[in-house]
């Protein structure tokens, strides 16, 4: 699969669309490895918190008011 770049030029109202080059392409490649990572890491920490408010026997506004 092929990966573009997509510019507007707002002074001709022209559409430029071409292939990313290495550099691009790489960047592209390490941002997505982040952003697995970045998803991971929310998802771990949301079952956590669902795990605690499990085992403590509250819902999750029931600790908002306690923490307020």
């Amino acid at each position: 699969m092929e990966l573009y770049i997509t510019s507007h030029d707002c002074l001709t109202d022209e559409i430029i669309q071409r292939p990313m080059n290495e550099i691009e392409i790489a960047q592209h490649e390490l941002d997505q490895k982040e952003l697995l990572a970045e998803t991971a890491e929310a998802q771990a920490k949301a079952e956590a918190k669902a795990e605690l408010l499990e085992r403590l026997g509250i819902t999750a506004d029931e600790a908002k008011l306690l923490l307020a």
